[in-house]
C-alpha cells in the first residue's frame, strides 16, 4: 500500500465520516452482517460455533455501501492514485481536473476560506503542477438537473394518460447521482428496482463526457490526448468512473495507441487533495487566487459562483419545483417545507392543489432509510413520486472522501460548518438559466430530452450477479 496516498494507508477506510453501517450483504442467514475488510484473514465463528474459512470478497463482489468498498481491492486504487495523478502531468497529456462543489466546501472548510476562495487557490496550486484547466461540476449537474427534470415530468404525464397499468411507466423516479446506491441497486435488488431509477447520468459523468465528447474539439484535441480527473467526496466515485458503460470507442483508430477511453480517468477525493497540497508542503492559505477556468465553470462576469442549494445536489428542490410550475401551474418561490418523518435524513416535501396531494417527493439519506423505501417499492406500497437517494446520512457533504474533522472536532460539528458553507457567496441560480448550459445544448446537444442527450447525458443499469453468491449460499 505504499503507492497510495495517506489517506488510503489510514484504517478509517469508510464511505461515512461518522461510524460506518454494517455491511449489508449477509454472510449467512442465521448469522448477523458483519463489516468485510481488508485486515489479515481469520476464521470465522458463527452463532452455533463452528469455525469457517472467512470470505475473500472482490471489488465486484463489493455493493459499495460501507467502508470495504475502498479497501476490497487494490488493483483500481492503483490507477486513481496520487502517483498516477502525477505520472499522467509529465506525460504530455492535456490534465483537466474537474472539482465538485463538495469537495471544494471541504477544503473551504479545512482551511477557513470561502468555497470561492478555496477554488480559486486549489486552481492556483493545480496549475502549478501542471493541470491544463480546472472546472466546477456545478455545471454539469446544472444539466443532470435539467435532463432530471424533463424524464420525470415525461413519466408523470405518461402515467396520466394511460389506464394500462402494464404500460405505465414506473414511479417512484429514483435519483442515479449516488454510486453507492446504484451498486447497490444493481448488485443486491436485481431487476425490480432498476426500472425506477433515473437514466440521468451523475455530474461527475457528465462532465467527463462534455470533455471527451466536445469540449476536446473545442481544445483541439483527441479524447486520447486528455487526462481527466474529478475532485470527489466519496470513494465510490472511483468505482462509477471504472464502469464499462463510461467507456467508450475512439474514431481514428489508427491513429490513437488505445482503442478506447473513459470519461473520468481518475477520481480523487477531497481527503487526496489535502494529502497532495501536504506532500508537495504548499501553504494553502498563502497561495494566489487565480481566475478561474470559464468555459465548464458556474462563475459570473463579476466572479461569483452560482448553482443550486442542496449539498446533495439539489435534485428533489429543483425537480419538485420544475413539475409544480410545468404540470399545475405553480410557481413557488422561497424556501420549500420539508417535513421531517422519521430522522433528519428522511424528509417529506408535497404539493396540494384543490385539496388533493398531486406531488410527494422524498430525501431519503442512509441506507437504513433507502431499505425502507426499497421494501415499498417492491411491495408497491410505494407513493411518493420521486425520491432523492443518497448512500451516506447526511448526503454528499458527508461522503467517506471529505476531509476528516480535526482534533477535538466531531463529525456532527463538522457537517453543520459544511452545511453552513455550502452556499457561502454562492449565487442561487436557475439551471435552465445557465449560459454554458444552453451553449452546450445548442452546439451539440440540440435541447432537453433530446436523442443525443439521452445519447451522452444518459445510461442504463445492469442487475449484477456476484460472484461470492455460490460461497456465500454454500455456508
Amino acid at each position: 500500500m505504499d503507492k497510495f496516498s495517506p489517506t488510503l494507508r489510514s484504517g478509517d477506510l469508510s464511505d461515512f465520516i461518522a461510524p460506518s453501517q454494517a455491511c449489508v450483504v449477509s454472510l449467512k442467514k442465521s448469522a448477523p452482517n458483519r463489516i468485510l475488510s481488508k485486515k489479515p484473514p481469520q476464521k470465522v465463528t458463527t452463532s452455533n460455533n463452528l469455525q469457517t474459512e472467512p470470505v475473500r470478497i472482490s471489488l465486484k463482489d463489493c455493493l459499495a455501501c460501507s467502508g470495504c468498498i475502498t479497501s476490497a481491492e487494490t488493483v483500481m486504487l492503483e490507477k486513481q492514485s496520487l502517483d498516477e495523478f502525477l505520472s499522467n502531468i509529465s506525460t504530455g497529456k492535456a490534465v483537466i481536473v474537474s472539482v465538485s462543489p463538495q469537495s471544494r466546501t471541504s477544503l473551504a472548510v479545512h482551511f477557513g476560506l470561502s468555497p470561492i476562495q478555496a477554488v480559486r487557490k486549489l486552481t492556483t496550486f493545480l496549475k502549478s503542477l501542471g493541470v491544463k484547466a480546472v472546472y466546477d461540476t456545478s455545471c454539469s449537474r446544472d444539466i443532470a438537473l435539467i435532463e432530471s427534470c424533463k424524464e420525470f415530468v415525461s413519466r408523470y404525464r405518461q402515467r396520466q394518460a394511460t389506464d394500462d397499468k402494464s404500460s405505465k411507466p414506473p414511479l417512484p423516479l429514483l435519483s442515479s447521482s449516488c454510486p453507492g446506491w446504484i451498486c447497490y441497486a444493481e448488485k443486491q435488488l436485481g431487476s425490480f428496482i432498476l426500472p425506477y431509477i433515473s437514466s440521468v447520468k451523475s455530474p461527475q459523468q457528465i462532465i467527463g463526457a462534455a470533455i471527451k465528447h466536445h469540449l476536446c474539439n473545442r481544445m483541439g484535441l483527441r479524447p486520447d490526448d486528455i487526462y481527466h480527473v474529478t475532485v470527489m467526496p466519496c470513494y465510490d466515485k472511483k468505482l462509477e468512473a471504472a464502469r464499462e458503460d463510461f467507456v467508450f470507442q475512439l474514431e481514428f483508430q489508427e491513429e490513437c495507441q488505445e482503442n478506447v477511453t473513459t470519461e473520468v480517468d481518475s477520481v480523487l477525493t477531497s481527503g487526496e487533495i489535502l494529502d497532495l497540497i501536504q506532500l508537495k508542503a504548499v501553504d494553502f492559505q498563502a497561495l494566489e487566487e487565480s481566475p478561474l477556468d470559464k468555459m465548464l465553470t458556474n462563475v459570473d462576469e463579476e466572479g461569483h459562483l452560482y448553482g443550486v442549494p442542496g449539498g446533495s445536489g439539489g435534485y428533489a428542490e429543483t425537480l419538485f419545483r420544475y413539475a409544480a410550475k410545468t404540470l399545475f401551474g405553480r410557481d413557488i418561490q422561497g424556501p420549500l417545507d420539508f417535513r421531517t418523518i422519521r430522522n433528519y435524513d428522511f424528509q417529506e416535501l408535497t404539493l396540494e392543489v384543490e385539496g388533493k396531494t398531486v406531488l410527494k417527493f422524498l430525501l431519503c439519506y442512509g441506507f437504513r432509510n433507502l431499505q425502507n423505501i426499497v421494501r415499498k417499492v417492491k411491495t408497491r406500497q410505494c407513493d411518493f413520486h420521486f425520491v432523492e437517494v443518497m448512500a451516506c446520512p447526511s448526503g454528499c457533504l458527508n461522503g467517506g472522501g471529505q476531509i476528516k474533522p480535526i482534533p477535538g472536532q466531531s463529525p456532527k460539528e463538522l457537517i453543520k460548518l459544511l452545511e453552513s458553507a455550502y452556499m457561502e457567496n454562492v449565487l442561487v441560480a436557475d439551471p435552465f438559466e445557465n449560459p454554458l448550459v444552453k451553449v452546450l445544448y445548442e452546439e451539440w446537444l440540440e435541447q432537453p430530452g433530446s436523442d443525443k442527450a439521452k445519447k451522452y447525458m444518459h445510461t442504463g443499469y445492469h442487475p449484477i450477479v456476484k460472484s461470492i453468491t455460490s460461497e456465500l449460499n454454500n455456508w
